[in-house]
């Protein structure tokens, strides 16, 4: 094959977090840099709109029209670059050809998926594609699930450290967020409950934590789960489900499964929300809980997810503005338990709203990081999670670039 054109390809540019992307690039990067990189989507017009608003830096920046269902130009793309990062979701119903083409082709790819039964699918259909071709495919890389699967690693690292031994109990706790919702990820969420409320194997999938790992992994471990109001000693505080640890624990059990069950044969993680303490604390968690129950009905029958889609939740292409993007943060706290006792805490936290301002700045180190130091890191062709593919080298790229920290916390 000839050398690449591009160093990476923003596939869905003009999608709304494809949009801040770029911006953050540009910011970055520029267009004639270290990084040389493109964006790409279905509407010329539209990107030349999207390149313009970028300002002058961005008048050289390359356009690249392709279709997401069009195989030959997704080919074409796949083969003048490097890498691929994709917004273009929900990822179940647009995402499958362009993994399909990056698998055949040798082109390493990363998104911002959190659909995991989307991207079980994927590892199922071209994981020996990708390993013939030598594609590096690392799906969840945005706010699901780079804090908490890189939140993990860094603290499993410290333990290492600390104790000589990982933690075979961790514990993920959203102490502060501030940020809005998209329509797409809105559209990605609704599509999941869709497939699950018409599909009972499905929805038997979806309950299985260890749905993303290898075939075979199976360890006789009760993960635990938390589904309602309930106290966390550890946190000495009352907490309440966490939206998003449905993704994010099966990102972190299959990092586990990659590295040889590094993090301990009996590991053990899930993720809540703290919600405070006492009859305050507990009136909330309780609040959260009822609330997140209904609206999760509310999604899976037909009628009301009507109403929600038309008249309560944002359409696709809509989402919080650059005033609440800058004004969002993020502040997770994790707790990790050695097999003999000992402890450590560690933080994670992002300076904008999660879901976007840091979730664009995510992915678009993910992709540097592909496409810059990723070239001899002995990681083969096949499908790996953010903590197994990048690990310190990413944790060190997001905390000089992208407005992240990790902290060791003192007891």
């Amino acid at each position: 094959m000839s050398t690449p054109s591009h160093d990476l390809i923003v596939f869905g540019a003009t999608s709304f977090v494809g949009q801040i992307l770029a911006r953050y690039l540009v910011e970055q990067y520029g267009t004639q840099g270290s990084l040389k990189w493109a964006i790409a989507g279905r509407s010329e017009q539209k990107l030349a709109t999207l390149r313009n608003s970028l300002g002058l830096a961005a008048g050289k920046l390359p356009l690249i029209v392709a279709d997401a269902a069009d195989d030959a130009a997704l080919r074409r793309l796949c083969e003048s670059t490097r890498v691929v990062a994709s917004t273009v979701g929900p990822y179940a119903l647009y995402g499958e050809p362009l993994v399909k083409a990056c698998a055949e082709t040798g082109t390493d790819y990363c998104d911002l998926t959190g659909e995991v039964q989307w991207i079980r699918r994927m590892i199922r259909n071209y994981e020996p594609a990708a390993r013939r071709s030598g594609a590096r495919i690392v799906h969840c890389c945005g706010f699901d699930s780079i804090p908490s699967d890189l939140g993990v690693h860094f603290l499993q690292q410290q333990a290492r450290r600390r104790f000589g031994a990982p933690c075979n109990t961790v514990k993920m706790r959203v102490k502060s967020l501030r940020g809005g919702f998209s329509g797409g990820t809105v559209a990605s969420l609704l599509n999941v409950v869709k497939e699950a409320s018409a599909n009972p194997a499905l929805r038997k999938e979806l309950a299985n934590p260890y749905s993303i790992c290898p075939e075979g992994y199976a360890p006789e471990v009760r993960q635990p789960n938390v589904t309602s109001a309930q106290y966390d000693g550890d946190f000495e505080a009352w907490v309440a489900p966490f939206v998003m640890s449905a993704i994010n624990t099966r990102v972190v059990q299959r990092s586990s499964a990659l590295s040889k069950q590094a993090y301990g044969e009996d590991f053990r993680y899930d993720e809540a929300t703290l919600m405070g303490r006492g009859m305050k604390g507990r009136a909330a968690a309780l609040g959260l809980a009822a609330g997140l129950g209904g609206f999760m009905l509310a999604s899976a029958l037909p009628p009301t997810r009507w109403v929600l889609e038309r008249f309560v939740l944002p359409a696709p292409g809509e989402g919080p503005s650059a005033e609440e993007q800058r004004n969002g943060f993020f502040d997770l706290r994790f707790f990790g338990t050695t097999a003999d006792g000992r402890s450590l805490r560690v933080k994670v936290t992002g300076d904008r709203d999660p879901g976007y301002g840091s979730t664009a700045k995510m992915l678009g180190q993910a992709g540097a990081c592909l496409a810059q130091d990723c070239a001899d890191s002995g990681r083969k062709g096949g499908f790996w999670t953010p903590a197994t593919m990048f690990g310190d080298v990413l944790v060190e790229r997001l905390v000089a670039h992208a407005g992240l920290g990790f902290e060791t916390l003192e007891d």
